[in-house]
């Protein structure tokens, strides 16, 4: 018999076989990123988020709960088969991915009620600025529950992004976990080279935020431990930011490390070569 354990390690590799066979069958979406924060969303959805209600999801309200905000929206492969196998919605729906009338669209849609998904995120560099709101509104509440957020490392070159750190740390807001997929790609090459963040590190803190690192962004017990470490640091007076070292189509050899895959679909044969590495372990949908 399977424990809960032995299954949190079994969910990477049946999320990745996820994410590869929805872009195939769409012909179209993101992979890459996705492929790179399965640990990630498995470690925040299966272990750190506190309190959540997968029955009793409302968009409209969050006290009493921990709530997560996707800023990259674009890596809905990985946030929709999460959310489905974490009972948000039916397995099934994942063969509709970017469908007409499917309400598993490229970017997070709440026009449908979308259980699990709180805004429409996609244009880049605004979830942290809809986290403060939510973050500031649990403190109006007396919610002792804490506000997530992921963004990609490319994303941070909105400016909007810097405009959020800024307010963040001047008001204190110390119930946000923001982590960043630092795995330099973003569509149009290595982040270094498009437009360098420089020394990241030095720059949240310099805008008054606690900053640590997950250096091993695609080990599982890592990047728990790591979440769990975020939390601890919580309620101090500062912004928590993680800065998650991955690789950019982490778990298939031909995808790995390659901003080519930001956002292109596999082929028939590359499908198959990616799903021969994958192990299934929980069963496809």
């Amino acid at each position: 018999m399977q424990t809960k354990t032995d299954i949190f390690h079994l969910l990477p590799s049946q999320i990745r076989r996820d994410i590869v066979r929805m872009v195939h069958d769409a012909r179209s979406g993101h992979p890459g990123g996705s492929l790179g924060t399965v640990e990630f969303f498995t470690a925040l959805f299966f272990k750190v988020l506190r309190d959540i209600d997968t029955a009793k999801f409302d968009a409209r309200h969050s006290t009493g709960e921990d709530v997560f905000i996707l800023s990259n929206g674009h890596i809905t492969p990985v946030y929709y088969s999460v959310l489905a196998r974490r009972g948000y919605f039916p397995l099934e729906w994942l063969s509709g991915f970017r469908r007409l009338g499917s309400p598993l669209q490229g970017h997070p849609s709440v026009h449908d009620g979308l259980p699990g998904v709180r805004i429409a995120s996609g244009s880049l560099g605004q979830g942290l600025s809809v986290a403060l709101g939510v973050a500031q509104g649990k403190k109006l509440n007396n919610d002792p529950h804490l506000v997530f957020t992921l963004h990609g490392d490319g994303e941070l070159q909105e400016g909007q992004i810097w405009e959020a750190v800024l307010y963040a740390g001047a008001k204190h807001i110390d119930n946000l976990i923001a982590t960043v997929d630092y795995n330099n790609a973003q569509i149009d090459g290595p982040v270094d080279k498009v437009l360098s963040l420089g020394d990241l590190e030095a720059k949240f803190a310099a805008f008054g935020w606690e900053v640590m690192h997950i250096r091993q962004g695609n080990n599982l017990d890592a990047v728990t431990s790591g979440l769990e470490q975020a939390r601890s640091l919580t309620g101090q007076g500062k912004p928590v930011a993680v800065i998650m070292h991955t690789q950019m189509g982490f778990g298939v050899d031909f995808m790995q490390g390659d901003y080519r895959w930001h956002g292109k679909p596999l082929d028939d044969e590359q499908l198959e070569k990616a799903l021969a590495q994958l192990p299934e372990t929980l069963g496809d949908y």
